[in-house]
């Protein structure tokens, strides 16, 4: 399979708290890093989703939010993978921004030029991958 989703993770479930229409789903992708995905509950079923289970965590580089201070700032977002700019790369149209994790795991976002300066993101800044539970996709192997 391929697929257009720049960051692919490998991970275990590690807790599922059921809603009435969604299920929220713990992930633990390695290290202490944790992502947490919302899924319908007809996707917990079809995909048979349980406490343990690996599965591939999929999440769009434009889904991904790059904050370098979270200094007095409260997020709705779930997810808020700290580490530090490991990759910049200028494009024509925006920027791409890699962020590795203290578990090596590199995070990937896209963002406009004007961020990056805005931001003053270079290599070794410290940075966190900000992204909501309702954008991860999770995918198992059948």
């Amino acid at each position: 399979m391929k697929i257009s989703a720049r960051n692919i993770f490998q991970g275990t479930i590690s807790n599922i708290v059921p809603g009435s229409v969604n299920s929220e789903i713990d992930i633990t992708l390695g290290g202490n890093d944790k992502v947490v995905a919302i899924v319908t509950n007809g996707s917990v079923t079809s995909l048979g989703l349980s406490v343990g289970k690996a599965v591939t965590v999929f999440i769009k580089a434009s889904s991904i939010l790059v904050m370098t201070d979270s200094l007095g700032i409260a997020l709705s977002a779930r997810n808020v993978l700290a580490g530090k700019i490991s990759k910049v790369s200028n494009g024509q149209v925006s920027s791409e921004i890699g962020i590795t994790l203290p578990s090596g795991i590199t995070v990937f976002a896209t963002i406009t030029h004007d961020a990056v300066n805005d931001l003053s993101i270079k290599e070794g800044v410290n940075a966190s991958a900000v992204f909501k539970a309702s954008s991860v996709i999770l995918g198992v192997s059948l």
